[in-house]
Protein backbone atom coordinates (compact mmCIF):
# COMPACT_ATOMS: atom_id res chain seq x y z
CA UNK A 1 0.00 0.00 0.00
CA UNK A 2 1.56 3.44 -1.14
CA UNK A 3 2.42 6.13 2.09
CA UNK A 4 2.84 8.50 -0.21
CA UNK A 5 2.70 9.99 -3.65
CA UNK A 6 4.67 12.93 -5.39
CA UNK A 7 2.90 14.49 -8.74
CA UNK A 8 3.63 17.57 -10.76
CA UNK A 9 1.84 20.24 -9.25
CA UNK A 10 -1.70 20.04 -10.55
CA UNK A 11 -3.80 22.88 -12.82
CA UNK A 12 -7.40 23.10 -12.50
CA UNK A 13 -8.55 23.66 -16.29
CA UNK A 14 -11.95 25.27 -14.61
CA UNK A 15 -12.11 27.14 -11.95
CA UNK A 16 -14.90 30.26 -10.80
CA UNK A 17 -13.15 32.66 -8.33
CA UNK A 18 -16.11 35.12 -8.74
CA UNK A 19 -14.78 38.72 -7.34
CA UNK A 20 -14.02 41.49 -4.51
CA UNK A 21 -14.55 40.09 -1.49
CA UNK A 22 -15.08 36.55 -2.31
CA UNK A 23 -12.09 36.53 -4.93
CA UNK A 24 -10.30 37.57 -2.18
CA UNK A 25 -11.67 34.78 0.30
CA UNK A 26 -11.46 31.64 -2.09
CA UNK A 27 -8.33 32.61 -4.15
CA UNK A 28 -5.58 31.29 -1.16
CA UNK A 29 -7.71 27.75 -1.16
CA UNK A 30 -7.12 27.28 -5.22
CA UNK A 31 -3.19 28.95 -4.92
CA UNK A 32 -2.35 26.63 -2.00
CA UNK A 33 -2.59 23.86 -4.75
CA UNK A 34 -2.50 24.94 -7.95
CA UNK A 35 -0.36 26.41 -10.53
CA UNK A 36 -2.41 27.64 -12.90
CA UNK A 37 -6.26 27.91 -13.75
CA UNK A 38 -8.54 28.31 -16.56
CA UNK A 39 -10.90 31.50 -14.75
CA UNK A 40 -14.52 31.44 -15.95
CA UNK A 41 -15.60 34.59 -17.25
CA UNK A 42 -19.11 34.87 -15.94
CA UNK A 43 -19.15 37.76 -13.80
CA UNK A 44 -21.65 40.21 -13.60
CA UNK A 45 -21.11 42.33 -16.16
CA UNK A 46 -19.12 39.47 -18.19
CA UNK A 47 -15.73 39.10 -19.60
CA UNK A 48 -16.06 39.79 -22.51
CA UNK A 49 -13.40 42.13 -24.81
CA UNK A 50 -9.68 41.91 -24.02
CA UNK A 51 -9.71 44.59 -21.66
CA UNK A 52 -12.04 43.24 -19.05
CA UNK A 53 -10.19 39.94 -18.99
CA UNK A 54 -7.01 41.87 -18.35
CA UNK A 55 -8.62 44.31 -15.60
CA UNK A 56 -9.89 40.80 -13.75
CA UNK A 57 -6.72 39.34 -14.59
CA UNK A 58 -5.03 42.34 -12.60
CA UNK A 59 -7.84 42.06 -9.84
CA UNK A 60 -6.95 38.35 -8.95
CA UNK A 61 -3.26 39.10 -9.06
CA UNK A 62 -4.12 41.64 -6.52
CA UNK A 63 -5.75 39.32 -4.75
CA UNK A 64 -3.30 36.70 -4.01
CA UNK A 65 -1.53 36.97 -0.64
CA UNK A 66 2.11 37.84 -0.71
CA UNK A 67 4.15 34.70 -0.97
CA UNK A 68 1.96 32.49 -3.25
CA UNK A 69 2.68 31.41 -6.65
CA UNK A 70 -0.36 31.38 -9.24
CA UNK A 71 -1.39 31.69 -12.63
CA UNK A 72 -4.85 32.66 -13.93
CA UNK A 73 -5.73 31.74 -17.22
CA UNK A 74 -7.97 34.39 -18.59
CA UNK A 75 -10.92 33.56 -20.98
CA UNK A 76 -13.84 35.44 -22.53
CA UNK A 77 -17.76 35.06 -22.52
CA UNK A 78 -18.83 34.09 -26.10
CA UNK A 79 -21.38 36.48 -26.93
CA UNK A 80 -23.39 37.33 -30.45
CA UNK A 81 -21.78 40.32 -30.32
CA UNK A 82 -17.99 39.30 -29.56
CA UNK A 83 -15.16 40.78 -32.10
CA UNK A 84 -13.26 37.98 -34.00
CA UNK A 85 -10.07 40.52 -34.13
CA UNK A 86 -10.39 41.10 -30.54
CA UNK A 87 -10.70 38.04 -29.78
CA UNK A 88 -7.60 36.91 -31.88
CA UNK A 89 -5.56 40.33 -30.35
CA UNK A 90 -6.42 38.70 -26.97
CA UNK A 91 -4.79 35.22 -27.64
CA UNK A 92 -1.85 36.76 -29.39
CA UNK A 93 -0.85 39.21 -26.64
CA UNK A 94 -0.81 35.66 -24.16
CA UNK A 95 -3.45 36.63 -21.50
CA UNK A 96 -6.62 34.90 -22.84
CA UNK A 97 -6.31 30.87 -23.53
CA UNK A 98 -10.15 30.16 -24.29
CA UNK A 99 -13.96 31.33 -25.28
CA UNK A 100 -16.12 30.21 -22.81
CA UNK A 101 -19.86 29.43 -24.48
CA UNK A 102 -23.17 29.29 -22.54
CA UNK A 103 -26.17 28.81 -23.91
CA UNK A 104 -28.02 31.60 -22.65
CA UNK A 105 -30.13 30.80 -19.72
CA UNK A 106 -28.25 27.46 -18.88
CA UNK A 107 -26.25 28.54 -15.32
CA UNK A 108 -25.15 30.82 -13.20
CA UNK A 109 -24.86 34.65 -15.24
CA UNK A 110 -25.36 33.04 -18.58
CA UNK A 111 -27.51 35.70 -19.71
CA UNK A 112 -25.10 37.22 -21.78
CA UNK A 113 -24.32 33.91 -23.62
CA UNK A 114 -25.75 32.97 -26.89
CA UNK A 115 -29.28 31.85 -28.52
CA UNK A 116 -28.36 31.81 -32.15
CA UNK A 117 -25.69 29.83 -32.98
CA UNK A 118 -25.20 31.53 -36.72
CA UNK A 119 -24.45 34.72 -35.44
CA UNK A 120 -20.85 33.09 -33.74
CA UNK A 121 -20.06 31.86 -36.51
CA UNK A 122 -16.89 34.57 -37.83
CA UNK A 123 -15.79 34.08 -33.97
CA UNK A 124 -15.60 30.03 -34.12
CA UNK A 125 -14.09 30.70 -37.63
CA UNK A 126 -11.64 32.89 -36.31
CA UNK A 127 -10.86 30.61 -32.89
CA UNK A 128 -10.52 27.44 -35.68
CA UNK A 129 -7.77 29.45 -38.00
CA UNK A 130 -5.72 30.30 -35.17
CA UNK A 131 -6.30 27.75 -32.51
CA UNK A 132 -7.80 29.42 -29.67
CA UNK A 133 -9.95 26.45 -27.60
CA UNK A 134 -13.64 26.94 -26.93
CA UNK A 135 -14.71 25.57 -23.63
CA UNK A 136 -18.78 24.94 -23.66
CA UNK A 137 -20.96 24.60 -20.62
CA UNK A 138 -22.76 21.24 -22.65
CA UNK A 139 -26.62 21.85 -21.93
CA UNK A 140 -29.60 22.88 -24.04
CA UNK A 141 -32.24 25.80 -22.48
CA UNK A 142 -35.47 23.99 -24.31
CA UNK A 143 -37.88 24.04 -21.39
CA UNK A 144 -39.41 20.90 -23.31
CA UNK A 145 -36.17 18.80 -22.84
CA UNK A 146 -35.93 17.34 -19.36
CA UNK A 147 -32.91 18.53 -17.10
CA UNK A 148 -31.39 15.14 -16.89
CA UNK A 149 -31.38 15.12 -20.85
CA UNK A 150 -29.42 18.44 -21.73
CA UNK A 151 -26.05 17.52 -22.32
CA UNK A 152 -27.19 14.47 -24.49
CA UNK A 153 -29.47 17.30 -26.66
CA UNK A 154 -26.23 19.63 -26.91
CA UNK A 155 -24.07 16.83 -28.62
CA UNK A 156 -26.66 16.35 -31.20
CA UNK A 157 -28.30 19.76 -31.77
CA UNK A 158 -25.29 22.08 -30.66
CA UNK A 159 -21.88 20.78 -30.89
CA UNK A 160 -21.93 18.34 -33.13
CA UNK A 161 -23.17 20.50 -35.74
CA UNK A 162 -20.66 23.27 -34.61
CA UNK A 163 -17.92 20.73 -34.99
CA UNK A 164 -18.80 19.59 -38.11
CA UNK A 165 -18.85 23.17 -39.64
CA UNK A 166 -15.66 23.98 -38.04
CA UNK A 167 -14.06 20.55 -38.37
CA UNK A 168 -10.69 22.95 -37.40
CA UNK A 169 -12.11 23.87 -34.03
CA UNK A 170 -10.25 22.52 -30.65
CA UNK A 171 -13.35 22.09 -28.02
CA UNK A 172 -13.13 21.33 -24.45
CA UNK A 173 -16.76 20.13 -23.23
CA UNK A 174 -16.21 21.45 -19.47
CA UNK A 175 -17.67 19.49 -16.48
CA UNK A 176 -19.17 16.54 -18.37
CA UNK A 177 -21.77 14.24 -16.42
CA UNK A 178 -23.14 11.27 -18.96
CA UNK A 179 -21.75 8.79 -20.57
CA UNK A 180 -23.14 10.05 -23.79
CA UNK A 181 -20.50 12.66 -23.29
CA UNK A 182 -17.58 10.50 -22.55
CA UNK A 183 -18.43 8.20 -25.36
CA UNK A 184 -18.66 11.20 -27.83
CA UNK A 185 -14.77 12.26 -26.75
CA UNK A 186 -13.37 9.01 -26.83
CA UNK A 187 -15.04 8.63 -30.56
CA UNK A 188 -13.43 12.14 -31.32
CA UNK A 189 -10.20 13.41 -32.22
CA UNK A 190 -7.44 14.85 -31.00
CA UNK A 191 -9.56 18.54 -31.07
CA UNK A 192 -11.84 17.34 -28.89
CA UNK A 193 -11.06 16.70 -24.82
CA UNK A 194 -13.03 17.02 -21.70
CA UNK A 195 -13.24 17.89 -18.17
CA UNK A 196 -14.20 16.15 -15.46
CA UNK A 197 -15.24 18.05 -11.86
CA UNK A 198 -14.12 16.08 -8.62
CA UNK A 199 -17.76 16.24 -7.12
CA UNK A 200 -19.26 14.38 -10.11
CA UNK A 201 -16.96 11.60 -9.42
CA UNK A 202 -18.39 11.30 -6.26
CA UNK A 203 -21.93 12.23 -5.90
CA UNK A 204 -24.85 11.10 -8.34
CA UNK A 205 -28.37 12.51 -8.42
CA UNK A 206 -29.79 10.63 -5.37
CA UNK A 207 -27.57 12.52 -2.97
CA UNK A 208 -28.90 15.68 -4.25
CA UNK A 209 -33.03 14.66 -3.60
CA UNK A 210 -33.38 11.55 -1.76
CA UNK A 211 -33.83 11.67 1.90
CA UNK A 212 -34.34 15.41 1.56
CA UNK A 213 -32.60 18.00 -0.98
CA UNK A 214 -29.17 18.39 -0.21
CA UNK A 215 -28.87 22.19 -1.38
CA UNK A 216 -25.03 22.13 -1.52
CA UNK A 217 -24.85 18.73 -3.93
CA UNK A 218 -26.80 20.94 -6.23
CA UNK A 219 -24.90 22.06 -9.35
CA UNK A 220 -25.08 22.42 -13.29
CA UNK A 221 -24.81 20.35 -14.91
CA UNK A 222 -27.16 18.62 -12.64
CA UNK A 223 -25.23 15.35 -11.34
CA UNK A 224 -26.82 11.95 -13.39
CA UNK A 225 -27.48 8.54 -12.32
CA UNK A 226 -24.92 6.06 -11.03
CA UNK A 227 -23.95 4.58 -14.18
CA UNK A 228 -23.14 7.97 -15.77
CA UNK A 229 -20.98 8.68 -12.59
CA UNK A 230 -19.61 5.22 -12.74
CA UNK A 231 -18.40 5.89 -17.00
CA UNK A 232 -16.92 9.45 -15.40
CA UNK A 233 -15.05 7.80 -13.30
CA UNK A 234 -13.60 4.94 -15.50
CA UNK A 235 -12.85 8.14 -18.29
CA UNK A 236 -10.66 9.84 -15.33
CA UNK A 237 -8.63 7.26 -14.34
CA UNK A 238 -8.07 5.61 -17.45
CA UNK A 239 -4.86 7.34 -18.47
CA UNK A 240 -6.73 8.40 -22.23
CA UNK A 241 -5.39 12.14 -22.42
CA UNK A 242 -8.28 13.90 -23.52
CA UNK A 243 -9.83 13.58 -20.48
CA UNK A 244 -8.73 15.65 -17.71
CA UNK A 245 -9.51 17.63 -14.41
CA UNK A 246 -11.45 20.93 -14.28
CA UNK A 247 -12.91 21.27 -10.47
CA UNK A 248 -15.77 23.92 -11.47
CA UNK A 249 -15.28 25.01 -7.79
CA UNK A 250 -17.83 27.03 -7.46
CA UNK A 251 -17.91 29.09 -4.55
CA UNK A 252 -21.61 30.72 -3.28
CA UNK A 253 -22.27 31.86 0.09
CA UNK A 254 -25.13 29.81 2.05
CA UNK A 255 -27.41 32.11 1.99
CA UNK A 256 -27.63 32.26 -1.75
CA UNK A 257 -27.73 28.68 -2.06
CA UNK A 258 -30.20 27.85 0.57
CA UNK A 259 -33.10 30.37 -1.01
CA UNK A 260 -35.95 28.98 -2.47
CA UNK A 261 -34.28 28.92 -5.77
CA UNK A 262 -31.01 28.66 -4.88
CA UNK A 263 -28.12 28.82 -6.52
CA UNK A 264 -25.98 25.72 -8.55
CA UNK A 265 -22.59 25.20 -7.76
CA UNK A 266 -19.87 22.78 -5.15
CA UNK A 267 -17.16 24.78 -3.77
CA UNK A 268 -14.26 21.89 -3.64
CA UNK A 269 -11.21 24.06 -4.27
CA UNK A 270 -9.49 23.16 -0.83
CA UNK A 271 -9.77 19.18 -0.56
CA UNK A 272 -10.01 18.47 -3.82
CA UNK A 273 -7.00 16.62 -4.14
CA UNK A 274 -7.49 14.40 -1.05
CA UNK A 275 -11.17 13.69 -2.70
CA UNK A 276 -9.33 12.63 -6.14
CA UNK A 277 -6.42 10.36 -4.23
CA UNK A 278 -9.43 8.56 -2.36
CA UNK A 279 -11.35 8.02 -5.79
CA UNK A 280 -8.16 6.90 -8.21
CA UNK A 281 -7.51 4.86 -5.34
CA UNK A 282 -10.25 3.11 -4.94
CA UNK A 283 -10.38 2.55 -9.16
CA UNK A 284 -6.85 1.47 -8.40
CA UNK A 285 -5.51 4.05 -10.69
CA UNK A 286 -3.40 5.73 -8.44
CA UNK A 287 -0.63 6.16 -10.92
CA UNK A 288 -2.93 7.52 -13.80
CA UNK A 289 -3.37 10.53 -10.65
CA UNK A 290 -0.52 12.50 -12.26
CA UNK A 291 -1.73 12.27 -15.86
CA UNK A 292 -5.45 13.74 -14.58
CA UNK A 293 -4.41 16.33 -13.09
CA UNK A 294 -1.09 17.56 -14.58
CA UNK A 295 -0.27 16.40 -17.82
CA UNK A 296 -3.42 16.29 -20.23
CA UNK A 297 -4.56 19.30 -19.28
CA UNK A 298 -1.57 21.21 -20.33
CA UNK A 299 -1.12 19.06 -23.45
CA UNK A 300 -4.35 19.62 -24.98
CA UNK A 301 -3.83 23.55 -24.38
CA UNK A 302 -0.38 23.50 -25.76
CA UNK A 303 1.49 24.91 -22.65
CA UNK A 304 4.09 23.20 -20.77
CA UNK A 305 3.48 21.49 -17.76
CA UNK A 306 4.73 22.51 -14.57
CA UNK A 307 8.50 21.04 -13.44
CA UNK A 308 7.51 21.83 -9.53
CA UNK A 309 6.33 18.43 -7.47
CA UNK A 310 3.83 17.96 -4.81
CA UNK A 311 3.64 15.10 -2.46
CA UNK A 312 0.66 13.42 -0.90
CA UNK A 313 0.71 11.39 1.99
CA UNK A 314 -1.37 8.64 3.55
CA UNK A 315 -2.43 11.20 6.34
CA UNK A 316 -6.33 11.71 7.01
CA UNK A 317 -6.51 15.66 6.34
CA UNK A 318 -9.00 17.86 8.28
CA UNK A 319 -10.97 20.12 6.80
CA UNK A 320 -13.11 23.24 7.90
CA UNK A 321 -16.85 22.29 7.12
CA UNK A 322 -16.81 25.93 5.52
CA UNK A 323 -14.71 29.10 4.84
CA UNK A 324 -15.81 32.40 5.99
CA UNK A 325 -15.71 35.54 4.18
CA UNK A 326 -16.55 39.48 4.24
CA UNK A 327 -19.93 37.69 2.47
CA UNK A 328 -20.61 35.12 4.60
CA UNK A 329 -19.88 31.32 5.06
CA UNK A 330 -19.09 29.41 2.17
CA UNK A 331 -20.01 25.98 2.67
CA UNK A 332 -17.44 23.26 1.80
CA UNK A 333 -18.04 20.41 -0.51
CA UNK A 334 -18.51 17.03 1.69
CA UNK A 335 -17.66 13.80 -0.20
CA UNK A 336 -19.70 11.69 2.61
CA UNK A 337 -16.25 9.02 2.48
CA UNK A 338 -13.20 9.01 4.79
CA UNK A 339 -10.29 10.84 2.96
CA UNK A 340 -6.65 8.91 3.75
CA UNK A 341 -4.44 11.87 1.81
CA UNK A 342 -3.58 14.76 2.42
CA UNK A 343 -1.33 17.11 0.22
Amino acid sequence: MNQSLTIRRPDDWHLHLRDGELLRAVLPHTAAHFARAIIMPNLVPPVVTGADAAAYRDRIMAALPEGMVFEPLMTLYLTEETDPEDVAAAQASGLVKAVKLYPAGATTNSASGVTDFDRVTGVLEKMADIGLPLCTHGEVTDPSVDIFDREAVFIDRVLDPIRKRHPGLRVVMEHITTSDAVDYVREGNENLAATITTHHLVINRNHILAGGIRPHYYCLPVAKRERHRLALRAAATSGNARFFLGTDSAPHTDANKLLPCGCAGCFTAPNTLSILAEVFEQEGALDQLEGFTSINGPHFYRLPVNEERVALTRTPPSFPDHIETEEGPVTLFDPQMPLNWSL
